[in-house]
């Protein structure tokens, strides 16, 4: 392929680009973590941002149109509609049966999608996963080990998540019924994790430099990465029926298919690009750069 790999320019680079996501408008949206802001890459290629709560990490589009992004610093779940207006909410339950945060600063990481029509999130710090309904309602349940992570919807109708320091990855159903499910690789520190299209969910392991499998009744396979230093950060199903990935630790971005063949791709600006959120949008996968940039990935023929 001719230049498969391009990076934009999006913000500077103390702006923090990390995640991404693809509204319902067919734009490309991002969170700027140090700027406060969520930022809009057109298919024209204009920027804009709007001003948020402090510290936007995650972001996922939602049920209702709106793009849905936690707050980590603010400790709130944010809202922009893809017209622009903001708004933000607590994370602190507004239900009498849920069990008090542990946490002042419970810290929001992960948000999805649920397959109930709310958006469903990790509290990092206060060791929760989190429920938010369109409305802005909010429910909290313990969550199955410690620092979960990055959450997403499974097949099976529940949301699964990485336990990023219990080095396992948990499973919560809609009435807040946990398993957990610890893997097998010692110091694993799972990360990033995505329904695959084969109806299992895959992972990265940021600490053993490996890409997981997990079955839906708990069978678990790693794939260890040519380069154990990689640290693969975050994951998503790419337009070709593979898993594409993030390594932070090298400036790459990795694919790997269902049958675990891994390949990967060097970025334009190296080790230095620090890859961080990455989202299939355009028939190519796009991730958030830490130098202030997006890359785009074409899918090899």
């Amino acid at each position: 392929m001719a230049d498969p790999v391009r990076e934009f320019t999006v913000s500077d680079r103390a702006a923090g680009p990390y995640a991404l996501a693809e509204g319902a408008d067919g734009a490309l949206w991002f969170t700027l973590v140090h700027q406060g802001a969520i930022g809009r890459r057109g298919a024209d290629g204009r920027v804009t941002t709007h001003p948020v709560g402090a510290g936007p990490t995650v972001i996922t589009p939602g049920p209702d149109g709106a793009l849905w992004f936690t707050e980590y610093r603010s400790h709130r779940i944010g809202r922009l509609t893809t017209d622009g207006r903001a708004s933000s909410f607590d994370v602190s339950s507004s239900d009498a049966s849920s069990p008090d945060l542990p946490s002042a600063e419970p810290g929001p990481y992960g948000i999805a999608p649920g397959p109930d029509g709310a958006l469903w999130f990790t509290m990092i710090n206060a060791g929760r996963i989190g429920r938010i309904a369109v409305d802005g309602k909010v429910t909290h349940f313990p969550a199955p080990g410690a620092f979960p992570s990055a959450i997403t919807a499974g097949p099976d109708g529940a949301m699964w998540c990485t336990l990023n320091q219990d080095h396992a990855i948990g499973r919560i159903t809609m009435t807040g019924e946990t398993t957990v499910h610890p893997l097998p690789t010692e110091a694993a520190a799972p990360v990033g994790i995505t329904a695959g299209p084969d109806g299992a969910l895959w992972f990265t392991e940021i600490g053993a430099g490996q890409i997981g499998r997990i079955t839906t009744d708990g069978a678990i396979t790693e794939y260890p990465l040519p380069d154990r230093t990689a640290r693969p950060h975050a994951i998503t199903a790419g337009p070709d029926g593979a898993l594409w990935f993030t390594e932070w630790g090298r400036g790459h971005v990795g694919r790997i298919t269902v049958d675990g063949r891994i390949s990967s791709y060097p970025l334009p600006t190296g080790s230095t690009s620090e890859p961080h959120g990455i989202t299939s949008h355009d028939g190519a996968l796009w991730c958030a750069l830490e130098t202030g940039a997006l890359a785009r990935v074409e899918v090899p023929a």
